[in-house]
């Protein structure tokens, strides 16, 4: 017998609330969704009525950053991150390595200017990250994928209570994302978070990080590439106005060989290594990604309305915008 395609996918259905009721975990979303396999990125949008943007949104993140792409917007102004230093909270989620940022008191982190009309509130970092060094990046630059990359998530504070309210809400969210290549020596805020990596081998595990300056985390660098997406995990929520770095940030292959020693499941159950945990590049539809970044030939006195954007550096075949 020959099933078409959307009957396939509602079988698929069927099988799949059989399957939670029968192992009980259907109240328990976070405990089923993964990033390969039929509860992988492919099937988000299928587990979870509520997550159905991840199969048919339109502005969905992850992408791929096509250089040809690239619109120059000169009204981009430098985004400005506090230099406050903040406390939080270490967490192996079994889905990645997650910072919660500890904001009692109101001594939060501020992140402005660029594409945003609000100013926002950053509340945790995301660490996504290959098993190999050729992939572990969600976002790409034409086609290549990088180790690993550095989430920064933040919440409209102006319009919104908390990250929970802003997370569906329009303007909600600020996703700030930096790539990461290998180096011999990183930075030491990057290593206040990679020292506690064995305090987390496993999922549940958490440890305190103290007086980590996110601003000092970041690369130095004024120049980044802006689109307007979602969050990379379900519900995939299209809320999130995207910023990407065009510095690269610098890990250790001893950071990222602890990285890769963290495990999905807990002490008893500890399933596989926690790598590979990104959500492929989702279509760009007709979305612009604009940037900052701006180059012409002063040598040859080109007229400025003569903008062309290149690549310039030393990543192999992609290189950093310059």
């Amino acid at each position: 017998m020959v099933f078409t395609k959307k009957r396939d996918i509602g079988l698929f259905h069927v099988f799949i609330v059989f399957i939670l009721n029968w192992t009980g975990v259907y109240g328990s979303w976070e405990e089923w969704w993964t990033y390969d396999g039929i509860s992988g990125p492919d099937y988000w949008g299928l587990l979870n009525p509520e997550w159905k943007l991840c199969s048919r949104g339109r502005r969905q993140s992850p992408i791929d950053i096509e250089p040809a792409l690239l619109l120059y917007d000169p009204a981009l102004s430098k985004v400005h991150v506090d230099e406050t230093k903040v406390n939080g909270t270490l967490t192996n989620t079994g889905h990645s390595v997650r910072l919660v940022l500890d904001t009692v008191g109101g001594a939060g982190v501020s992140i402005k200017g660029g594409p945003l009309s609000y100013p926002y509130s950053a509340h945790s970092l995301l660490l996504h990250y290959g098993r190999t060094d050729d992939k572990g990046s969600e976002h790409t630059l034409a086609g290549h994928a990088f180790p690993a990359e550095l989430q920064i998530l933040g919440y409209n504070h102006h319009l919104y209570e908390n990250m929970s309210e802003a997370m569906s809400k329009t303007q909600g969210v600020i996703g700030i994302a930096v790539m990461f290549q290998i180096s011999e020596a990183s930075s030491p805020d990057l290593h206040l978070l990679t020292s506690q990596l064995e305090k987390i081998i496993h999922k549940g595990q958490s440890a305190s990080v103290s007086h980590l300056s996110l601003r000092s985390l970041l690369p130095d660098t004024s120049q980044f590439m802006t689109y307007e997406g979602s969050t990379t995990v379900p519900g995939c929520h299209e809320t999130v106005t995207w910023i990407l770095l065009n510095r690269p940030l610098y890990i250790t292959k001893a950071e990222i060989f602890q990285l890769r020693r963290l495990m999905q499941g807990d002490e008893k159950h500890p399933k596989t290594a926690l790598g590979n945990n990104f959500r492929p590049p989702q279509p760009l539809y007709n979305r612009s990604v604009r940037t900052n970044v701006f180059n012409h030939d002063i040598e040859n006195k080109k007229c400025l309305n003569s903008r062309k954007l290149f690549y310039k550096g030393n990543v192999g075949s992609i290189q950093w915008m310059e």
